[in-house]
């Protein structure tokens, strides 16, 4: 990581791919090396490492994205530079709460719990093929939500209103999209931004807000979507931002009669993985086993 980070010291905006080229030349790669794929076939494997070592830093805000695919050093980034360490690594990053939190975050999500060692030297960690499979996949799938929830907080208020009602149409809800995008905005109501069908047949409606924020939504922004959706004789609403809610947003909505569901954006990231809405499937592994019952001879 820190040759990238030596790359960016001269805080102007870089590309992915200007860093790769730069940072190829630098260790010297033969023209072989540089074009070597992963196993899938779909990217080159320095390209690769060059970029998990931006989502790390990144994460530990040492990097900040610009714009899409663009990056550049921030003032932590710098002042880690002026300490001249020989090495930079995940070990070195764990100084920084948000990328302490960020490998929390993994850590949860891992469907096995792999058992830390003592000290260092004590013992050493040993992963079967499937832990460590499960613990890469969760690793991707975080940093792809990660990406999304930046990507979409750059986008217009416009579009993310309409971003919302595709995915909840992905969902199931609101019957087809060309029915539910007609309903949005068209409330006229400062606490409604859209009215989606509950079901295809229209036997009940959600009326939703969408906020892209940065800072944390607070008990005031839903009390005044509740108040909206009480003088609409509503009884369902989601409320959606890009940030996340206090927790006297979170209190103030199990304690009134209407069903208000809060979705932040971590919740709104892994939504848009699981219904494919601004993703695509870049490759697919199959895990196989032997059939049994093809070799039995009885």
């Amino acid at each position: 990581m820190l040759p990238l980070l030596r790359f960016a010291r001269d805080e102007n905006e870089h590309s992915l791919r200007e860093a790769t080229d730069i940072l190829s030349n630098e260790f010297n790669l033969s023209e072989t090396e540089r074009e070597e794929l992963l196993a899938s076939g779909r990217k080159p494997i320095f390209y690769d490492r060059v970029g998990w070592a931006k989502t790390y830093l990144s994460q530990a805000k040492i990097l900040e994205s610009t714009r899409r695919g663009f990056f550049k050093i921030t003032k932590r980034g710098i002042d880690l530079l002026n300490q001249n360490l020989q090495t930079i690594n995940d070990k070195t990053l764990q100084q920084f709460p948000e990328f302490r939190e960020f490998v929390s975050r993994k850590n949860k999500k891992s469907v096995k719990t792999i058992e830390k060692a003592v000290t260092e030297n004590l013992a050493q960690i040993i992963n079967t093929p499937e832990e460590s499979l499960e613990t890469a996949y969760q690793t991707i799938r975080l940093n792809l939500a990660n990406e999304i929830l930046e990507t979409v907080k750059t986008c217009t208020p416009t579009f993310f209103e309409r971003l919302v009602v595709e995915l909840l149409v992905a969902m199931g809800y609101g019957g087809t999209l060309q029915d539910a995008g007609k309903a949005v905005g068209k409330s006229g109501d400062g606490g409604i931004d859209g009215i989606i069908k509950e079901d295809r047949l229209g036997l009940d409606v959600i009326y939703l807000q969408a906020k892209r924020w940065e800072g944390n939504v607070s008990r005031p922004e839903i009390q005044k979507f509740a108040g909206a959706l009480l003088g609409n004789q509503a009884r369902k609403g989601v409320f959606i931002t890009t940030s996340d809610f206090t927790k006297e947003a979170r209190d103030y909505v199990k304690t009134i009669s209407s069903n208000i569901i809060l979705i932040n954006g971590e919740e709104l990231a892994e939504l848009m993985i699981d219904y494919n809405v601004g993703v695509s499937v870049a490759t697919t592994y199959e895990i196989k086993k032997i059939d049994s019952d093809y070799f039995s001879e009885e």
